[in-house]
């Protein structure tokens, strides 16, 4: 478990820089970028539905891990818009209050111990 969270934090210090460079060079226009790849049904685009998938899949289980109940369907959001940026935090997060129980961690509310 150790690994995971140093693996968490990493992405989570990866994506943070990466983002900050972006901006500071191009600004905060992720939207149009990412909607007007997918308009033009081009290898970028697809790599972005691809994405967007996974994320919808990474809320989808956020959301299930609190069984759909309001705080889960709000975390849900975070983990669609948020990306690796909200799911490297709140899996550490998670896996402190699971304390490195991986079906805990995995199953949240649903876990039975």
């Amino acid at each position: 478990m150790t690994l995971f969270r140093i693996l968490l934090a990493l992405i989570f210090v990866a994506i943070s820089g990466y983002t900050a460079v972006v901006v500071a060079h191009h600004g905060i226009n992720l939207f149009p970028a990412f909607f007007g790849d997918l308009a033009k049904l081009m290898w970028p685009g697809q790599f972005n539905l691809d994405f967007m998938c996974m994320l919808l899949l990474s809320a989808l289980w956020v959301s299930y891990r609190h069984r759909f109940r309001p705080i889960g369907l709000l975390l849900g959001l975070g983990a669609f818009v948020g990306g690796v940026s909200f799911l490297s935090v709140y899996l550490l997060i998670e896996s402190f209050r699971a304390r490195g129980d991986v079906n805990a961690l995995l199953l949240g509310d649903h876990h039975q111990p």
